[in-house]
């Protein structure tokens, strides 16, 4: 794939094929999770009509460091919708994600650009709003704040016409990051560490869909970059 070079040693692999898999997985926010075709599918729990209520984010237990390359199959199975990855994510005072003096999260989006933590947000997948439907972007995200600091060009058809599963690859290094689906490079940013804010550096691997999206998504894995 794209980012071989770049790859050290592997952190973590999971194959997100059964239940066991996401045990220690944390949920913020209200989901059905299930497994199909050795897929993890995941779809809200409540009713869209409740808006951002309805959302939700699964998160990775791993505490990954600054520098990885990430891979992990996508497939959209209905839409309309949005699909995110968090990563590099953390409270703003260096603090665990998970830390109990951080605000409760429950799914609502202004809790993760506007709240307690720090992260990117890659969102590979946006179906939601009229004008996501008619123009396919990749919109790459920096908190804290709403930073919109990258975009590219969607290459994953709709739900309709996705009959397999497409490889996301994610590459931070340094001061980079790069994100390519199926191989093809659709986005490159650097940041400066000033005018987004400082450079974020490890943190936590985190899934978050838009109702009344469901995806699928499977052989997620993690390895030190080099």
């Amino acid at each position: 794939m794209l980012y071989d070079e770049y790859k050290g040693a592997l952190l973590y692999e999971n194959a997100l094929a059964k239940q066991e898999s996401i045990k220690d997985f944390v949920l913020e926010g209200q989901a059905v999770t299930r497994f199909d075709g050795g897929c993890l599918c995941l779809e809200n729990a409540l009713d869209p009509e409740k808006g951002q209520a309805a959302n939700y984010v699964l998160w990775c237990p791993e505490q990954f460091p600054a520098d990885i390359v990430v891979e992990l199959d996508f497939q959209p199975l209905r839409e309309p919708g949005l699909a995110m990855l968090f990563f590099a994510a953390g409270g703003r005072g260096g603090e665990d994600l998970f830390d109990p003096r951080l605000q409760r999260r429950t799914g609502e989006y202004p809790l993760y650009h506007h709240g307690d933590i720090n992260a990117f947000h890659l969102s590979f997948f946006r179906r939601k709003e009229a004008d996501e439907r008619a123009f396919h972007t990749c919109n790459l995200r920096k908190s804290y704040g709403f930073h919109l600091v990258a975009q590219g060009a969607d290459p994953i058809p709709d739900a309709a016409d996705a009959h397999e599963p497409y490889r996301l690859s994610l590459l931070k290094r340094g001061a980079e990051v790069r994100f390519a689906v199926n191989g093809l490079e659709v986005m490159r940013f650097e940041d400066d560490g000033t005018t987004w804010g400082p450079l974020l550096g490890g943190g936590k691997l985190g899934l978050r869909q838009l109702a009344p999206m469901v995806g699928a998504y499977r052989d997620l894995r993690v390895w030190q970059a080099r």
